[in-house]
């Protein structure tokens, strides 16, 4: 009998271990997303603009979106391009449609090790299930998550989501600026082909909003969050050349933050602090593009130049001032690190000769780029300015660094507003 009882003691004691044993490896790895953008209305509009035939109050013709819309889609498949930042041993995949007026019927979706060109790794294609099944609805402004697939992501390898929609979708939750191709089919479910034969291509992504893996317990997540100068405006597409893109390299390439940091981009094209127009303003969309990612440690925030240069000049309504940008800084600044999150604050850079620069909106950004480096408000700083701007006039943007406008870098000013971040700062957040 006693014999009985110590093996029923020992089996306990198995059990037990094994359990402990689970739950501290499941305590060693935590979700991060290693990859995200900032959802999208559909249709951009510039103030005073209309998507409608109807006159506008003077009794003027209305002037277009400043973007046509995007696709209707409807018995298609779409398959989207995006490059991981860190690896992880399983993979989800967030869909959004928080800016349509209608449900999504999401018929199938597919994630994949991409090989080139709309191509994937068959061995690693993967169905990716909702709650358990291989189709979800999504209503009007919700969001869903994907069910978690053992899928092995090594850190900065491509990945292609495909996904079939089945019935009508119109003015699709998007992200314009996507700079990836992505292929559209013709009518028919292509999710798990080898590859897609397109009938069309953008430079858009349209629903897919993170990728998460699962990784280890000490990965972090750093957001730069801004306009199109970090959503990457101007780089050469297909190349992954944003500062945020090119600071995740550094990082990668640095042994002491290898796998432990994911560089997330959630910047948005023409993107103001204070105001809704290319997207939600910064301050309107802090809860969903960056406290409600799992992870985040840090957040790089470049934001205000749109401000000063759509309402910083003489004569606008509503003109916009230093001190109301700083404000909004300092907004973001207490919100953040009530999530616990510090930030680093990112200078202005020069926008002379810009097609909406003027002398005054000029003080403003100098006054703004005093406050960042001199206040102490942040908890780490970076020169973007002095990064990119020219030695011999330092309003002017470098000229190597300029595409066209005096506005956005190319690919070599994206680099060197990449280099001037102190990776130091990380590697003691990290430990």
């Amino acid at each position: 009998m006693q014999c009985a009882h110590r093996i029923v003691l020992f089996a306990s004691c198995i059990v037990a271990l094994t359990s402990y044993a689970s739950q501290a490896a499941g305590a060693q790895s935590h979700w991060v997303p290693t990859w995200a953008a900032s959802p999208q209305s559909a249709v951009i509009v510039f103030p005073g603009s209309s998507n409608g035939p109807a006159a506008n109050s003077s009794g003027q013709a209305a002037r277009p979106p400043l973007f046509p819309p995007p696709p209707t889609f409807e018995n298609q498949t779409v398959r989207m391009i995006v490059r991981s930042s860190i690896g992880g041993s399983q993979v989800r995949v967030q869909l959004s449609n928080t800016f349509s007026a209608s449900a999504l019927h999401v018929g199938a979706a597919h994630i994949a090790l991409r090989d080139k060109d709309s191509s994937i790794v068959v061995s690693t294609d993967h169905p990716l299930t909702f709650s358990g099944q291989p189709s979800i609805v999504i209503p009007a402004g919700a969001e869903v998550l994907s069910d978690p697939v053992d899928l092995r992501v090594p850190a900065m390898t491509y990945l292609a989501i495909s996904v079939y929609v089945t019935d009508k979708a119109e003015n699709a939750t998007d992200h314009l600026t996507g700079l990836h191709t992505t292929y559209i089919s013709g009518p028919g479910d292509f999710t798990s082909a080898p590859s897609i034969d397109a009938k069309s291509t953008t430079q858009s992504w349209y629903w897919i909003s993170a990728v998460d893996v699962l990784a280890p317990e000490n990965a972090g997540v750093i957001v730069a969050f801004g306009d199109s100068i970090t959503d990457g405006a101007t780089s050469t597409p297909d190349t992954d050349s944003s500062w945020p893109s090119q600071l995740a390299n550094r990082i990668a390439a640095d042994k002491s933050l290898d796998g432990k940091w994911a560089v997330v981009d959630e910047g948005i094209s023409g993107n103001q602090l204070l105001e809704n127009m290319m997207g939600v303003a910064a301050l309107a969309r802090l809860d969903r593009d960056v406290f409600s990612l799992p992870g985040v440690k840090w957040m790089i925030v470049l934001e205000g130049i749109n401000d000063i240069g759509l309402r910083g000049r003489p004569g606008v309504e509503n003109p916009v001032t230093a001190e109301e940008l700083i404000a909004a800084q300092k907004q973001i600044i207490e919100r953040a690190h009530l999530h616990g999150i510090k930030v680093m604050g990112a200078t202005l850079t020069p926008y002379v000769g810009a097609s909406y620069a003027s002398d005054q909106g000029e003080k403003i950004r100098e006054a703004v780029n005093h406050w960042i480096l001199t206040s102490g408000a942040f908890d780490a700083v970076v020169d973007f300015d002095k990064a990119v701007q020219d030695p011999a006039n330092p309003l002017q943007i470098r000229a190597s660094f300029n595409i066209r406008d005096h506005l956005h870098p190319n690919d070599a000013g994206y680099k060197a507003m990449a280099d001037a971040i102190n990776l130091s700062v990380f590697s003691h957040s990290s430990k």
